[in-house]
């Protein structure tokens, strides 16, 4: 699917099913949250200035906590949870960060999760090689901690991190994830590794990867191993994912009859990052679509599975 829409700036909330107009009853200004020292504080080190279009989602009817999962090799991750306060066990939904770590962005990306009836968890993948929401200087980033994450660490910490949510008050049974530029990367990754899963989405994740010893795999070569539906988000105007690269993943999930028919969707006027409301990258209305794409993908796939 494309969807055709004139590239805008600013800030609009993302749409919940609960109340498609939570900001506005809320009270807050954007402009006195960023203002607030604690939160501005709360974004990697990478991503400041914080734009002003930053969103930030009341935690109103939310139980929030860092807590640390135990690891298959022992290693103690921590993770970020937002979940609905109270009431019957929610599906759960694996955040997978950008390469900037679990700063404000994905904790907020949690609480929206939250607020439309689940159980959002965002563990720190990057954790065993350093702190990513530190580090400003992105070669160093890139060279210190993102190219030291394994992929085969990744998807199992991420599986350490559905059993984790599953003993503390998730519903292990309805597995969803998604995530955002490396994290979009890894859901493809995710959804040919784990016959638990339920369903992903994949924000502006490489498809076609430089292959490395700790990083050999590529998406596209994973389409036919698939064993879950994922929704592929793309910028049209992404220079680092061509949208040859989006039409070959296309092609491959057809070839291997592992798509429905609205699985990928092009937003020509987005960039990458257009999500990401806390970066100049941010499109609003490309944003505002994609958003509500996921929360009906995940309520098709993850609330009604069995």
């Amino acid at each position: 699917m494309t969807i055709d829409r004139p590239k805008t700036s600013g800030a609009v909330p993302h749409r919940l099913p609960e109340d498609r107009n939570w900001l506005a009853t809320t009270g807050l200004d954007r402009r006195h949250v960023l203002a607030g020292g604690a939160f501005a504080a709360g974004f990697a080190a990478a991503c400041r200035p914080v734009a002003s279009s930053a969103i930030q989602t009341p935690a109103d009817g939310l139980a929030e906590e860092l807590v640390t999962i135990r690891a298959a090799d022992g290693f103690a991750m921590p993770a970020f949870v937002a979940r609905p306060a109270g009431g019957k066990a929610a599906p759960i939904i694996c955040i997978v960060h950008e390469i900037f770590g679990v700063h404000e962005w994905i904790r907020d990306i949690c609480r929206r999760l939250a607020k439309a009836g689940y159980y959002a968890i965002a563990p720190d993948l990057f954790a065993r090689h350093g702190d990513a929401t530190k580090i400003a200087d992105f070669k160093l980033l890139i060279d210190t901690i993102v190219s030291k994450a394994p992929d085969a660490q990744v998807l199992s910490d991420i599986d350490a991190t559905y059993g984790w949510a599953g003993r503390h008050g998730g519903d292990a049974a309805r597995r969803g994830i998604t995530g955002f530029c490396w994290g979009g990367r890894t859901v493809w990754l995710y959804a040919a590794h784990s016959a638990k899963l339920d369903a992903g989405v994949a924000y502006y994740g490489r498809i076609v990867s430089q292959k490395t010893p700790l990083q050999p795999l590529s998406a596209v070569e994973q389409a036919g191993l698939l064993k879950a539906p994922v929704l592929g988000q793309y910028g049209g105007l992404d220079k680092g994912i061509p949208l040859a690269d989006v039409e070959a993943m296309r092609a491959a999930l057809a070839k291997a009859g592992k798509s429905p028919p609205d699985a990928i969707t092009v937003y020509p006027e987005a960039d990458h990052g257009f999500m990401a409301d806390y970066r100049p990258s941010y499109n609003r209305q490309a944003a505002t679509a994609a958003w509500d794409a996921t929360l009906d993908w995940f309520a098709r796939y993850v609330k009604q599975a069995q």
